[in-house]
């Protein structure tokens, strides 16, 4: 944490040990807590297939360790407490020439490939009132606007300030600012940028930021309609306007149709040329184990869609490897989904989607662009026995593009187990 939120969060944990000198207060602050050990191998390869490819492979195999806890709130009008997270990842495997693929943290001098660990230490200072919770320091948020990326063996994290409340029933609102971010392989808290991959098109004058500000609200209607708007400003490159509706018709016992619409407008903040329009649609009909999705995502304006770098994007078309949201693409999906459940083998999932994206402006007059991306995923999870909970999911990826990008096809392996302690 920076001075001020360390000095901020020192008075805090103060207040704290000044209230919890009741024993009632002490036993909700104990009472109430938690803490769990996740345990995560991972292992990574992807294969680069286009022709003078700058790196043939990445392949990296390691294991992560993630701590973590949560304490429960002191009595009285205001209830303070304190969450910490730790994390470690390890090499099992890696090498100069197979590094990079964001599962471990790289030398400076990255001829020297992965270090052989990384990690990080992170405390979080709240604060309660009636159903209003201020939390300080160590952030994983997930809002439409800045959903911190778990896609690897340790997740990205964020320095900062995050107030929710919950104070009307059926509204949530988020509200509240980052300053820094440790990338999923870092060790170390850093500016924040702008994403920059695809086609996007997007220049600033600036390299970073040190301020993301958020806001969000998003209100339940009934048990299957909720809407939802947010902001976001990164400043020195852009804001954001995001509106959102998701809404499950029953259909007849055992099936539905999910609509989920969502519409962002991006435009500079005087250092860049952000200039976006973004919608997506996905219609998913489910029938007993059976899931049939159709999806459409279409970028218009001076640019691709924006969004904090290293972060996961609130797109229908964001996948595995890309986000689809290049200068002025066009793009369809389709997915199938099916719970083994249904079949009397509870634990076992399965996945397959196909995205095609075209009409990509790449500038320079030169010609579209087009990517089309398949994914599977089949996972299972122990549901009995010595081995309960033990999880394991392998992640298949292929991406083939035209006039621009990688060609590249991917394989991911993770076997995890969360052990509560307590």
């Amino acid at each position: 944490m920076d001075r001020n939120t360390r000095t901020l969060a020192t008075r805090l944990l103060l207040a704290g040990g000044v209230i919890s000198l009741s024993a009632p207060a002490a036993a909700d602050f104990i009472k109430d807590s938690k803490a769990s050990l996740e345990l995560r191998n991972f292992y990574f390869n992807r294969d680069y297939r286009q022709a003078n490819a700058a790196q043939s492979k990445q392949e990296e195999w390691a294991q992560g360790f993630l701590l973590r806890y949560e304490s429960g709130f002191t009595e009285g009008l205001i209830g303070v407490g304190f969450d910490t997270i730790g994390l470690l990842g390890v090499k099992l495997d890696s090498s100069p020439d197979r590094a990079g693929s964001g599962v471990l943290q790289r030398h400076r001098d990255t001829r020297k490939g992965a270090q052989d660990e990384y990690g990080e230490l992170g405390l979080t200072a709240k604060v309660r009132a009636s159903k209003s919770t201020l939390k300080l320091g160590t952030l994983l948020p997930k809002l439409p606007t800045v959903l911190a990326n778990d896609s690897r063996l340790l997740p990205q994290t964020f320095k900062g300030g995050q107030l929710t409340s919950l104070e009307i029933e059926g509204l949530s609102v988020d509200a509240g600012r980052l300053t820094q971010v440790n990338q999923r392989d870092s060790s170390d808290y850093e500016d924040m940028g702008i994403t920059r991959t695809g086609a996007k098109g997007i220049t600033s004058r600036h390299l970073d930021s040190d301020s993301f500000d958020f806001a969000s609200l998003n209100y339940k209607w009934t048990s299957n309609l909720a809407t939802g708007y947010s902001y976001g400003h990164l400043d020195n490159f852009y804001s954001q306007h995001l509106v959102n509706l998701t809404y499950v018709l029953p259909v007849t016992t055992g099936q539905s149709l999910k609509t989920d619409l969502r519409f962002a407008r991006s435009t500079d903040d005087g250092g860049s040329n952000v200039d976006n329009n973004a919608i997506g649609a996905m219609f998913t009909y489910s029938l007993g184990g059976h899931a049939f999705g159709l999806g459409y995502q279409g970028m218009s304006g001076d640019t691709g869609y924006a969004y904090v770098n290293g972060t996961d994007a609130f797109l229908v078309n964001f996948v595995q490897i890309g986000d689809f949201a290049s200068k002025d693409e066009k793009s369809w999906q389709t997915r199938y989904d099916y719970n083994f459940a249904a079949m009397g083998v509870p634990g076992l999932t399965f996945m397959t989607r196909y995205i095609t994206g075209d009409n990509i402006d790449l500038g320079g007059n030169r010609p579209e662009g087009k990517e089309w991306e398949r994914d599977t995923d089949i996972g299972y999870v122990v549901q009995s026995g010595p081995l309960k909970n033990v999880g394991v999911k392998w992640r298949n990826a292929t991406v083939r593009s035209t006039n621009f990008g990688s060609d590249l096809d991917e394989n991911r392996l993770i076997v995890s187990y969360t052990l509560p302690i307590w």
